[in-house]
């Protein structure tokens, strides 16, 4: 009796997509950093394994399962870092809340935008900053409030000015080192502490430039860093870093991603 021919539904191949986009995404977050040796080292281990119980090595085979029985649990220790930046992809890229509009459904939503007249002020600052070759880093909150990153550093709660963006950056400012944090068209806080992105940069790109990839990989805010040594303007988003920006083109990014929200 001739056996059927294996049958392939729709929702097999889509399930089969769905696996592979979400293996490519993890890949790309884990990518370069220690936690892909991690994987290369648990993947060998568990071959390892699998290679024990077939040649029926019991004490050995034992020994190794009681590893893989708590893997999961030692995988959420040790992948916490990719695992909370995983959901925060997750939330930014595909958040409900864009179909469905729930913050209008609970009264939450505050249609987070910046005015004209800031922008101006925040890129008339950084080029100041970068012809005196002084060091900045500006985030600028979109969905994300940032009550985290806020916390570490001095409340301002400020208007947003040229003036008092580089007078915090003035090299004698007791803030000058830590970051600015601008929402809601104010300056909330400066000398803010930034998270440190784990994927390798160019080894030309300081501290600054490693905080502020750090921040976007996690959050949806835009950073803003202006190089000490070069002089130069660099804004990260979304994980990347576009270097050797003009004072038009970020007047440009800042119009096209802040002003654009929930609109």
């Amino acid at each position: 009796m001739i056996s059927a021919f294996i049958t392939i539904r729709f929702l097999d191949i889509l399930d089969i997509l769905l696996v592979a986009i979400l293996l490519y995404q993890l890949y790309r977050l884990i990518q370069g950093t220690v936690a892909f040796n991690i994987v290369i080292g648990l993947f060998s281990f568990y071959l390892l394994w699998l290679i024990v119980k077939a040649l029926n090595m019991e004490l050995l085979g034992s020994i190794m399962g009681q590893f893989i029985g708590v893997g999961v649990l030692a995988l959420i220790v040790v992948f916490h870092p990719e695992i909370r930046k995983f959901l925060v992809f997750i939330g930014t890229n595909y958040n409900m809340n864009r179909v469905l509009h729930l913050d209008k459904l609970f009264g939450t939503g505050k249609g987070r935008t910046i005015e004209e007249e800031h922008i101006e002020e925040i890129a008339g600052a950084c080029e100041v900053l970068a012809k005196s070759k002084t060091g900045a880093l500006i985030v600028v909150a979109e969905n994300n409030e940032l009550r985290e990153q806020v916390n570490t550093g001095e409340l301002i709660n400020s208007s947003i000015s040229s003036t008092l963006i580089r007078t915090i950056f003035f090299k004698n400012s007791p803030l000058h080192d830590g970051a600015i944090i601008i929402r809601d068209d104010k300056i909330v806080a400066a000398g803010c502490i930034l998270p440190l992105t784990q994927k390798p940069l160019d080894q030309a790109l300081g501290l600054r430039h490693r905080a502020a990839v750090g921040l976007s990989e996690n959050t949806d805010a835009l950073i803003i860093v202006v190089s000490e040594e070069r002089g130069s303007i660099s804004v990260a988003h979304k994980g990347e870093i576009k270097r050797r920006v003009s004072k038009d083109s970020l007047i440009q990014i800042l119009q096209e991603n802040l002003n654009s929200e929930m609109a």
